[in-house]
């Protein structure tokens, strides 16, 4: 196992706890909920048109995965899922091999059965969304961000949606921001706190176009937002001491997408993802850590020179105060990675 950073200071690294290959696929959706993570969709393999239409569980305290029996899940790759009710899983947009999508599909983790939501009277949705984010600001209210349409269509700057659900009637509802963003396709998005003593919260988005700075999707004044990420105030406290020996600078990954992004407390964790600035050897295995403690936010990057670690169409999940990495396409943008990993820092 190769470890990243100088030598002598800090070092990290992904160490794998768990091998399946139901886990192999990339362009997919992991999301925690109940202390399971629920894989969604994806590609099976690079060059791969057609998503994967199955369900995977896995329970990382147990280290397995099953496949689910519930019938009638969304063939998707590109798309998103957030929790929704502590019941519910929603798949939002993606590519259905055929088309970019902007409906919403529910898995009903009680009963172990998918249902197709219909949109409600007023709703206003995209043209169709793939390499978008798609962000819990509440537990019935979204914000979606990226760039819609197809390669034809598409609009030069990306549009921003709330997507409300009502689990209850089985709806939900699209209304479009009066703001807009950059073009961007392959970003991330981040909820994060403004730092001071009054803290409002901000979603920022993070590459998927030239730019290497950060975008305002959305601002909440102090006492808006009672979403809170889980607490891992070890893993927190690892970042900390990470950054505190490394070298901060006001420039972000420049170019990046298709990376991963988690929020440790007052950090945004990216890694991997796929480079713009250059032609060959583009998949990378970098960690990026965004620190908001004070303004202005810095961004610290920690390279890596272990090849097995590059990963593309990734996803990375907290639990448990640990940051999982789970699946992606490897070095040759081609092979699913059927590992699940942890982040370990030594400092």
């Amino acid at each position: 196992m190769a470890l990243a950073g100088p030598p002598g200071g800090a070092s990290w690294t992904w160490r794998p706890v768990a091998r399946d290959a139901l886990l192999a696929r990339a362009f997919h959706s992991c999301t925690e909920l109940r202390g399971r993570f629920y894989l969604v969709g994806g590609l099976r393999a690079g060059g791969a048109t057609e998503p994967s239409g199955d369900t995977v569980v896995f329970d990382p305290a147990a280290g397995q995965a099953v496949q689910m029996g519930a019938r009638g899940g969304p063939r998707r790759s590109h798309h998103d899922a957030v929790p929704a009710g502590g019941r519910w899983l929603c798949v939002v947009g993606g590519w259905d091999g055929a088309r970019r999508l902007a409906t919403v599909a529910a898995l009903d983790t009680e009963r172990g059965v998918w249902e197709a939501w219909s949109a409600a009277p007023g709703s206003c949705p995209p043209a169709g969304l793939s390499s978008h984010t798609c962000t819990r600001i509440s537990d019935r209210e979204l914000r979606v961000a990226g760039r819609e349409g197809g390669t034809r269509t598409q609009r030069r700057y990306g549009s921003i949606y709330t997507l409300r659900l009502d689990p209850g009637a089985r709806t939900y509802c699209y209304k479009e921001e009066g703001c807009h963003t950059a073009s961007r396709s392959g970003h991330c998005a981040a909820l994060l706190r403004t730092p001071g003593p009054h803290p409002a919260h901000q979603l920022l988005l993070f590459g998927g176009c030239n730019s290497a700075e950060p975008e305002v999707a959305g601002h909440w004044s102090p006492g808006k937002i009672k979403e809170e990420p889980p607490a891992a105030p070890h893993l927190t406290e690892q970042l900390a001491r990470l950054v505190s020996t490394g070298q901060g600078s006001q420039q972000g990954p420049r170019g990046l997408r298709h990376h991963s992004c988690s929020v440790v407390g007052p950090f945004a964790v990216l890694f991997g993802g796929e480079t713009l600035t250059r032609a060959r050897d583009t998949i990378c295995n970098d960690l990026y850590v965004y620190d908001t403690r004070k303004p202005p936010s810095t961004w610290f990057h920690f390279p890596c020179a272990d090849h097995a670690l590059k990963r593309v169409g990734h996803r990375t999940c907290l639990w448990n105060d640990q940051l999982y990495l789970v699946g992606g396409f490897g070095e040759d943008g081609r092979t699913p990675s059927p590992q699940v990993c942890t982040l370990d820092l030594f400092i």
